[in-house]
């Protein structure tokens, strides 16, 4: 949960739920604001977040305004007079201020004196001891009078209360200090404003923001004080609550500061934060990345239907996650592994986003080196096959050929069945050896192509396996050698896994050109399988490197009983 979103939850708690309350950070910059902050000043939701106070209420300033300090001022945007309130509190070891602003709705007020009767007066006082908690005391804090309101609050009766003095209510919270400034500043004729946490008869605590007046006689001596106090214990509470959780949050920053590449950007792409782990991946300080989009990074690695994904996904609200090849500043390549999340607001649309990054250049490129290896063993591979394949057929091919004509001589010399029996053997180990060499590496691929050895294959599977399969290519020129061995032998294995596995007597095998991509099809209406639980053998994993090492990708679907179907996408 980000802090917008945990200062809305606590709103209701907050002093007044009509007040406008204001979060403002030590530098002036607004941080958070309620809705009456919104209606007051004829802004949108969120406009406010990162914006300057003063932008706000010219002239405020929040450093000089004492604790509690009640501060005239105009707001623009919408004209208004109005009064506010600062408190200023420590978290994380970040200074923040909590302004609560009052809006003056009858502007002539402001200048104008009033000099109520009677009846208004007594009106008045009806209202504060209604609203407000109010106690007399005499020159030593003795108390002398009070309302009905600091009896409800205290949970002490009228009794006793009359005659005691404040300690009847002192939690002990505040220092020694803390409460001879308050009487130093009130017995000198001065007014005194702060906030105090008391203890009720029941032993429970509540907090009041207080105003003490010193009453003077003649001589400029106090002879009694008036104390009015707001009860605030809900106030203090999600202030409270509030320490905590920027608290946690920030200890949450800490350690994805330290450990992640971070960058919060607007809806609709504006980078509007980075964090140091950022600038040092990339190069780029924090005034060159701030209002810049990530193209400013950009590799040109990936392609813009993938980039077309990822907004799709996020603009929705889902989270997206993949590895993504960016560019430094001095033009040299990293990889990250992303997690981008949507902050939605209360219409369910992103209003920002979250981009989260791991580095995995070395990853990435010790991947890259065991896919060129990979790709070097397979070429090695093919390369012998060749050659074992050439000597099977053109060495001991031969030789048992040449056999077979000195056994076909011999029988027109004279009759035996052992000849008879050698002829028969002789003709079944060329057979195998002609199979065997074929299967190792038909020399038509390498004579006439693709489409002429795949004709091949499928009629010596029907020959051999009993398994009719139809075959249709629609290319319309012959591949590189790499891209063709490539498709026969996934073909190939396709096909012997059907053998062994599908229990059917029908396949079907389809090679298209689509646009600029060879598409490669090969399914069947067998047995079928789950894909999760079964385990993924040498042959799957064959098939996958050989489609990666040449630019594309395998894609496998199988139901049980339903067959299996796996497509290669390669470009041309």
């Amino acid at each position: 949960m980000d802090l917008n979103k945990h200062l809305e939850m606590e709103k209701g708690g907050t002093p007044g739920s009509n007040d406008a309350t204001i979060l403002v950070n030590e530098s002036g910059v607004i941080s958070f604001a309620n809705q009456q902050v919104y209606d007051n000043f004829g802004y949108e939701h969120h406009e406010l977040n990162g914006e300057k106070l003063l932008n706000l209420i010219p002239g405020a300033n929040l450093q000089h305004s004492g604790a509690g300090e009640i501060i005239h001022q105009l707001g623009i945007h919408r004209d208004f007079s109005l009064f506010f309130r600062v408190n200023s509190f420590q978290l994380a070891k970040e200074l923040y201020y909590l302004i609560v602003v009052h809006k003056v709705k009858d502007q002539s007020r402001i200048n104008q004196q009033q000099s109520y009767p009677i009846n208004e007066l007594v009106d008045l006082i009806y209202a504060l001891d209604e609203s407000t908690i109010v106690a007399f005391t005499d020159e030593k804090g003795k108390i002398i009078n009070f309302n009905k309101k600091f009896c409800e609050v205290s949970k002490y009766s009228a009794t006793e209360l009359i005659g005691k003095d404040h300690r009847i209510i002192n939690s002990g919270h505040h220092s020694k200090e803390f409460m001879q400034e308050l009487w130093r500043t009130i017995s000198s004729g001065s007014v005194w404003r702060g906030e105090i946490k008391n203890k009720a008869k029941d032993g429970t605590h509540y907090w009041v923001d207080t105003t003490i007046v010193p009453f003077l006689n003649e001589k400029g001596n106090p002879y009694k004080y008036l104390a009015i106090r707001k009860e605030i214990t809900e106030y203090k509470r999600v202030l409270e609550e509030l320490g905590k959780f920027v608290n946690k949050m920030a200890d949450f920053q800490f350690a994805l500061d330290a450990s992640s590449i971070v960058a919060i950007t607007d809806q609709r792409g504006t980078i509007k934060y980075v964090n140091d782990q950022f600038c040092r991946i990339s190069k780029f300080s924090k005034e060159e990345l701030i209002g810049q989009d990530h193209r400013i990074i950009n590799s040109g690695f990936h392609s813009k239907e993938f980039f077309n994904n990822l907004w799709k996904t996020i603009s929705s609200g889902e989270v997206w996650k993949g590895e993504i090849k960016n560019k430094t500043k001095d033009n040299t390549y990293y990889w990250v592994d992303t997690t981008i999340v949507p902050f939605l607001d209360e219409f369910q649309k992103p209003y920002q986003y979250l981009a989260i990054r791991y580095e995995v250049t070395q990853r990435k490129l010790a991947e890259e080196e065991i896919q060129k290896m990979t790709g070097k063993i397979i070429d090695v591979q093919e390369e012998e096959r060749k050659r074992i394949s050439r000597e099977l057929h053109d060495d001991i091919g031969q030789n048992l050929y040449s056999h077979l004509i000195t056994i076909n001589r011999l029988q027109t010399e004279m009759d035996h069945p052992l000849l008879d029996q050698m002829q028969d053997e002789a003709t079944e180990i060329i057979e195998s050896l002609r199979h065997l060499s074929w299967e190792l590496r038909p020399s038509v691929l390498d004579d006439l192509g693709l489409f002429p050895a795949i004709r091949s294959l499928v009629a010596q599977f029907l020959e051999h396996h009993h398994i009719k399969v139809h075959f249709e290519c629609y290319l319309n020129c012959r591949l590189n050698a790499n891209k063709e061995i490539t498709i026969y032998r996934i073909i190939q294995e396709a096909l012997t896994n059907i053998r062994k596995y599908a229990y059917t007597e029908e396949a079907a095998v389809t090679i298209q050109e689509i646009e600029e991509e060879v598409r490669v099809e090969i399914k069947d209406q067998g047995k079928g399988f789950d894909i999760e639980k079964v385990t993924r053998g040498v042959g799957l994993f064959s098939m996958e490197e050989r489609a990666r090492i040449c630019g594309g990708n395998l894609i496998l679907h199988s139901r049980e009983g339903k067959g299996t179907k796996v497509i290669l996408k390669m470009p041309l």
